[in-house]
C-alpha cells in the first residue's frame, strides 16, 4: 500500500465525505485538506468514500473534482488532474491512460507509448484483467482492437504490444523456473538482439518476453548477463534502434525491474525547460501504492538526488502538495 500511514482509527467513509463536501465548498476549494484526507486512504477507502459521498450529496464525488477542472486557472488544472486521477478506481484510471495514449497525439509519443507497456508488464495479472474489462465497459471494445488498429503503432512492435495487453502470467508458489528453458532462451535472445536475425529474431523475442513468467525472465535476463557479458537493457540499446527498440527496454525493465523505468520516466517528465505534469502525475499516482519507495531508491542511486528534491524544484502550489504526499517523505 501507500507508504503514507493511514490514520488509526480510520475516519468513517461517511465522515470523511462529509469532510470532503466542506473542503470542495467555495470558488477556492481547500486543496491542503483534500490532499490530507484522500491520500492518507487506501483505495479500498477511496471506492467507500465515493460511495458515501453519491449517497449523501446525490452526485459522484468525481464529478465535482471534473467540475473544479473546468472552472479553475491553470494553476489548478494539474491539481484537479491527478486528485480526479487519484480518487478513481485503479482499473478505470489505468483504463482511461490506456485510450489517452492509443487515441491522442502526445508531444512525445515514446513516454506516452509506454504507458501500455506498463499496464501490461509492470502490474499484476489480475489488474491487467480488471482494465481490460473497465477498458470494454468505457469504450466498447478491447484493448487489443485498439492497439491492433492504431496507425502510431508499426509492427513488429503492433505485434507485441497486442499480445502483452492480452496476456495473463501465473505468478504463482507452483510457478517454477525451467533453467533448461532459461539456458536456450537466453541463447535466443542474444542472436536475435546483437545480430539482429530477421524476421524470425524479433519473433522469437517477442514470444518469449510476452509468455514467459516473470521469474523465468528474470532467470532468462540474468543467464544472459552471465553468458555475454552484459545486460540485455544495454545490449537493446545498442543494437534494437526505432520505436520496437524502446519499448521492448521498457517491457523488460517493467517485468523485472520496475523501478528503473519509473524512475526514468519521472526524471525525463522533469528535466529541460517546464514540466511533462501528465507524465509526473501518472508514475506517482499508479506507483504510490506498489512501489514508490523502491523507485525512490533507484532514482536516488541513479541520479544523485531525490524525487522530493526535483518535485519540489518543478511543481507549485497545492499540485505540489498532493505530489510530494504520495512521494512520502525522504530522508
Amino acid at each position: 500500500m501507500s507508504i503514507n500511514a493511514v490514520p488509526s482509527p480510520v475516519p468513517s467513509a461517511s465522515d470523511d465525505a462529509e469532510s470532503l463536501r466542506k473542503a470542495l465548498q467555495g470558488w477556492r476549494a481547500d486543496k491542503g485538506a483534500l490532499t490530507r484526507i484522500l491520500c492518507r486512504r487506501t483505495a479500498a477507502q477511496r471506492a467507500a468514500i465515493r460511495r458515501a459521498y453519491a449517497f449523501l450529496y446525490r452526485e459522484p464525488l468525481l464529478n465535482c473534482f471534473r467540475y473544479k477542472l473546468s472552472r479553475h486557472c491553470l494553476l489548478s488544472l494539474d491539481f484537479w488532474k491527478a486528485m480526479i486521477l487519484w480518487t478513481m478506481d485503479p482499473a478505470e484510471r489505468d483504463a482511461n491512460l490506456v485510450h489517452e495514449a492509443l487515441k491522442k497525439k502526445q508531444r512525445d509519443e515514446t513516454y506516452y507509448m509506454s504507458v501500455l507497456i506498463e499496464v501490461s508488464c509492470a502490474c499484476t495479472p489480475d489488474h491487467l484483467v480488471a482494465v481490460r474489462r473497465a477498458y470494454l465497459a468505457l469504450f466498447g471494445c478491447s484493448v487489443e482492437e485498439d492497439v491492433a488498429a492504431s496507425p502510431a503503432i508499426q509492427e513488429p512492435l503492433k505485434k507485441m504490444l497486442v499480445r502483452l495487453v492480452s496476456s495473463y502470467r501465473y505468478e504463482g508458489d507452483e510457478c517454477v523456473v525451467d533453467m533448461d528453458v532459461v539456458r536456450m532462451e537466453a541463447s535466443q535472445l542474444a542472436e536475435a538482439i546483437k545480430k539482429k536475425k530477421q524476421p524470425r529474431g524479433e519473433d522469437e523475442v517477442v514470444r518469449i518476453v510476452t509468455t514467459r513468467s516473470k521469474s523465468q525472465l528474470r532467470a532468462t535476463f540474468q543467464r544472459y548477463r552471465e553468458d555475454h557479458g552484459s545486460d540485455i537493457a544495454e545490449d537493446i540499446d545498442s543494437h534494437c534502434i526505432g520505436q520496437f527498440g524502446r519499448m521492448l527496454k521498457t517491457a523488460v525493465w517493467c517485468l523485472t525491474s520496475p523501478e528503473k523505468h519509473f524512475a526514468e520516466v519521472i526524471r525525463h517528465s522533469i528535466l529541460g525547460l517546464g514540466t511533462y505534469e501528465d507524465m509526473l502525475t501518472r508514475v506517482i499516482v499508479s506507483r504510490a501504492e506498489i512501489d514508490m519507495r523502491h523507485i525512490r531508491e533507484e532514482y536516488k542511486v541513479r541520479y544523485k538526488t531525490t524525487v522530493t528534491r526535483d518535485v519540489v524544484g518543478d511543481t507549485s502550489f497545492g499540485y505540489k502538495g498532493f505530489l510530494l504526499a504520495l512521494v512520502g517523505r525522504e530522508d
